[in-house]
């Protein structure tokens, strides 16, 4: 939490350079909305990374799996955990929003609708890293692994979709390629409205992968 808080505040209202509101002369948020996916890639795999590799590692695993609780609620518990994490690091930020609301000129000069489109846009995204994140850490015993598996397919599903659609040739598949990344609906729900197809997408993502998950820790008793 406090190395998002530290690395946003710098480049909000410290660094030099165009992500300075003060310099900018905008009252706007888009340097968090922009700033904060990057630092979630390496920080939210930074969490979630002990939480099944760390248990295998030291043999607690199968002493979990003895209690009267189903896999899919001790996969869940994990990811609530590490999302509950990522939502307390954005709550602090609102002081961000209430400040650059009353440097407005005049105050409350500010995209309100978009700004909050903007924080949903924020909580599902560290939603499905924390889901991708609790994914990894199934994969592997080792906290390394889990991570770097996390940053790469956080980064797959956050930027890697609009990359190959860019690649591709014009037509209806580019459309639907684009789609399945996350930025794609990211954007669009911080321009401030919210389609029930953004929110459908973050759900289903982080279903998917916790389904995953309990998938993986089946396994284990095949």
């Amino acid at each position: 939490m406090i190395v998002f808080l530290l690395l946003t505040s710098l480049f909000m209202w410290v660094f030099s350079g165009q992500m300075n509101v003060l310099e900018n002369g905008y009252a706007s948020l888009d340097t968090l909305f922009s700033l904060a996916p990057w630092v979630f890639l390496f920080l939210v795999p930074a969490i979630s990374m002990r939480m099944f590799a760390e248990e295998k590692r030291s043999g607690t695993l199968e002493l979990l799996f003895t209690r009267p609780v189903r896999e899919i609620e001790i996969v869940f518990a994990k990811f609530a955990a590490a999302w509950t994490l990522v939502i307390l690091s954005i709550l602090p930020t609102l002081i961000f929003y209430i400040s650059i609301y009353q440097l407005g000129s005049p105050k409350g000069n500010l995209d309100i609708g978009g700004t909050w489109g903007s924080y949903i846009g924020l909580v599902f995204l560290g939603g499905i890293y924390a889901a991708i994140g609790v994914f990894s850490s199934s994969l592997s015993e080792n906290q390394i692994v889990a991570f770097i598996l996390a940053v790469l397919f956080s980064f797959l599903f956050y930027l890697g979709f609009s990359f190959i659609s860019s690649l591709a040739s014009s037509g209806e598949w580019v459309n639907i390629i684009e789609k399945l990344g996350i930025d794609y609906h990211y954007q669009s729900v911080s321009r401030g409205v919210l389609d029930s197809r953004d929110i459908i997408y973050f759900v289903t993502i982080i279903i998917l992968f916790l389904f995953f998950t309990k998938t993986i820790l089946q396994s284990r008793r095949w």
